[in-house]
């Protein structure tokens, strides 16, 4: 006799293959021609260009695609599946999906979190955000490691390759592209306790919402300014410090956030940079940046702090790094952290000034906490 339950179960195998049936054709094409091929996730058709790069977490999915840092990015998820958990309203770190597109094996519509808001699907019909599922991630995956984050193109148009790949070769590359602007915020505003003990300008250059948690956490009340705002600006507010955010894009073109970091840097104010506002402190101290080969992108990266000696396991997301032999030749800046899979910088500090910066997420959403005592340290730097 079948019970209940399994009618259920047959019902939503059901539904489940007639979606499955039902989906377009995709593909994904990069910029040196290979394809690999899919089908679109639900009804949604289109295309969307962007740099193909992936991401290693097992989990997070959300707090991923809505990270400014991805901007402009197609995203290959390496987690088997996407989706299966839904999506929860307090699990975004901007106001909307940042990445260019999604490329997934697997792609889950059903859920199953107690306090889920939603599906994934939808999440991404309301953000109108095109996702392909059904491609073989792991070759995707092997072939952007041999050969590099790239260019490329996903697709329902299966049948025109030859006006995609046009369209493809017009679409400008990640070194060189500014693009803090297409993600900060347009006009300033305020995060945390009006009354806290603490008060720190932030300039945000592609921000992400947990990281202005934690910083407001430490008693802190935050002021954040658009991307090309002055020093003027933000000394205006009287802070105690200053903070330079995450954000997608090459550093080297932001010639107005680097300008407000050397005005920092003179003053010998408190100053924290992450990731992107990371990259900004180095080249304000004359030490470059480079393109790398695929990034680091994923909740899993070793670090070592070279100051204590300890191991970290952090959460990592950018496509661009510090110049090592610039920095090690520099005379007031000290390696602090090293990545620990290729040895590339980490973490700096400023020996002479009241500056220090990492090149990943302290703030761990998603990912480990190992690294949280650097908001502490920022906030030390300030007490003295």
């Amino acid at each position: 006799m079948i019970s209940k339950l399994d009618l259920d179960h047959a019902e939503i195998l059901l539904k489940l293959r007639m979606k499955y049936q039902k989906r377009q054709k995709a593909i994904v094409l990069l910029a040196d021609g290979t394809i690999f091929y899919g089908k679109a996730v639900g009804n949604k058709q289109g295309t969307s260009f962007g740099e193909v790069c992936f991401n290693t977490g097992m989990t997070g999915y959300q707090e991923i695609f809505t990270d400014p840092s991805y901007y402009g990015q197609l995203m290959v998820a390496t987690n088997a599946h996407i989706g299966n958990y839904g999506v929860n309203n307090d699990d975004v770190e901007s106001d909307s999906i940042k990445i260019a597109g999604l490329i997934v094996k697997n792609f889950s519509y059903e859920f199953s979190r107690d306090n889920s808001d939603g599906s994934l699907e939808d999440f991404l019909d309301k953000n109108n955000l095109l996702a392909i599922s059904d491609v073989d991630t792991r070759a995707l995956v092997s072939y952007i490691r041999d050969h590099g984050a790239m260019n490329a193109v996903i697709s329902t148009d299966v049948d025109n390759i030859e006006g995609l790949k046009k369209q493809l070769a017009e679409v400008p590359k990640m070194e060189g592209l500014e693009l803090a602007s297409k993600v900060s915020t347009k006009e300033p505003y305020y995060y945390g306790d009006e009354n806290a003990t603490y008060k720190v300008s932030a300039l945000d250059i592609g921000i992400k919402t947990n990281i202005l948690r934690n910083i407001a956490k430490r008693d802190v009340y935050i002021k954040v300014f658009p991307f090309n705002s002055k020093f003027e600006d933000l000394e205006a507010f009287k802070p105690d410090g200053y903070f330079l955010s995450n954000g997608p894009g090459d550093p080297e073109p932001l010639v107005e956030a680097q300008a407000v970091a050397k005005e920092i840097i003179k003053r010998n104010l408190p100053l924290f940079g992450i990731c992107l506002g990371h990259q900004v402190i180095a080249l304000a101290n004359g030490v470059s940046t480079y393109k790398m080969h695929n990034g680091h992108r994923g909740i899993n990266h070793p670090v070592k702090n070279l100051i204590t000696g300890k191991g970290e396991v952090t959460s990592q997301n950018h496509g661009f790094a510090v110049n090592r032999e610039d920095a090690e030749a520099h005379d007031d800046l000290e390696i602090t952290h090293l990545h620990l899979n290729d040895n590339t910088v980490a973490g700096l500090a400023m020996k002479s000034k009241n500056v220090f910066s990492v090149q990943y997420h302290p703030e761990a959403s998603p990912g480990p906490h190992d690294s949280s005592y650097l908001f502490d340290q920022f906030i030390e730097n300030i007490k003295k």
